[in-house]
């Protein structure tokens, strides 16, 4: 049989978790007296390990979808996706512009370079564009003082027909967790696109998520929101669990004890024996490791549920496989169903939070040699 280890996709929570972020914005927008922006769900990185086929299903009442790379959005217009379709990084090369005309996609503009690009080519229809502005991000976009020359540019791309209908965009830096910084941000923004038309496309997951954020901006035409990780089950804020928002994990890590034995006080376990018992302890190897994706930084003490019981990994992490800590789980046994994040486990924030990282690292680093199951009902 197979290695005993499953990444298992949910479709229902991602539908759910869309509908969720939706509901939201519906609400905000009922009571500022305003309708709720667009919505772009954002799939970059394999849709953050979740896998493209699968978010087109899972997020097919969302008004367009973001990536970065331009085989993606491809494969999206293959699929059926016929909606907006955003290059969050625009192009790269001049020949990525034909691609983007012959498959209609919305494109970001960043840089100087982009204009350049477009100033010799010659789309057989308009090419949708946002253009950037780097407000504090220090990423990607035009500073500033260079913004409104850079849109009038693109305004005289959009009158030869090079270019379509346009619109205003930046990233926020600490939407997560400095309002304060938010704040300066828009102002920013704001005194950088005041009276350039177009439509409007700030707001990341956090952004999304923050109460009266995007219902405080100017009342726009046409406002666009890219909720990105929260779509996936997990939380953009350090605080803030993704159940308090409703959603629900769209991955879950699960494998299964491959062997139990138990130790004594004062034997060590794994390599380094970074981990060594005080007292009589049972424990079980699971069938994952860091080459599965699961980070070998991970220290003991890092959240693992076993047969429904939360407990705790102890040692360090090796390739194929890591340790659980069994002494208190009932009837320990080979072949016991253990769950590392998701469904009936730990949540893919409270590993990361016990690793030092984020849940967006765990869920895009899962490994292809990990078997993926798909749940559609």
């Amino acid at each position: 049989m197979p290695r005993p280890i499953l990444a298992t996709i949910s479709l229902p929570s991602l539908k759910h978790n869309l509908a969720t972020v939706i509901d939201r914005l519906d609400r905000e927008g009922a009571a500022a007296g305003r309708a709720r922006p667009f919505v772009w769900a954002v799939i970059k990185a394999n849709a953050y390990g979740h896998g493209v086929d699968n978010a087109i299903t899972g997020f097919a009442q969302a008004d367009g979808l973001a990536m970065l790379d331009l085989d993606e959005a491809v494969r999206c217009r293959q699929a059926g996706w016929s909606k907006p379709i955003l290059l969050l990084e625009g192009f790269f090369q001049p020949g990525d512009i034909a691609v983007i005309d012959r498959y209609g996609l919305t494109t970001a503009l960043h840089s100087q370079a982009q204009l350049d690009m477009l100033e010799k080519a010659a789309p057989d229809s308009p090419i949708d564009a946002l253009v950037k502005l780097n407000t504090g991000m220090n990423r990607l976009g035009f500073q500033p003082g260079q913004y409104r020359a850079a849109y009038r540019q693109a305004l005289a791309l959009s009158q030869r027909g090079i270019l379509g209908s346009l619109g205003k965009m930046t990233h926020f830096a600490r939407a997560d967790d400095d309002p304060g910084v938010t704040r300066t941000q828009l102002r920013v923004f704001d005194d950088a696109t005041r009276d350039l038309p177009g439509k409007v496309s700030v707001c990341n997951s956090a952004a999304t998520l923050t109460p009266g954020l995007w219902a405080g901006l100017p009342d726009q035409a046409e406002h666009w929101v890219r909720p990105g990780i929260c779509l996936y089950g997990a939380s953009p804020f350090a605080n803030d669990p993704a159940a308090s928002f409703g959603l629900r994990p769209g991955m879950t890590l699960s494998a299964e004890i491959i062997s139990v034995r138990d130790i004594d006080a004062g034997d060590g376990v794994g390599y380094g024996h970074v981990f060594t018992a005080s007292g009589p302890t049972t424990i079980g190897v699971v069938s994952c490791g860091y080459a599965d994706g699961y980070p070998r930084h991970a220290p003991t003490g890092t959240p693992i549920t076993v047969g429904g019981v939360r407990t705790r990994l102890l040692g360090r992490v090796s390739m194929d496989m890591l340790v659980a800590d069994l002494t208190h789980v009932p009837g320990p046994h080979v072949g016991m169903p253990v769950v590392l994040w998701g469904e009936g486990g730990p949540s893919v924030d409270d590993v990361a939070l016990a690793c030092g990282t984020i849940g967006y690292e765990l869920v895009c680093a899962v490994a292809p040699r990990v078997p993926r199951q798909v749940v559609s009902g």
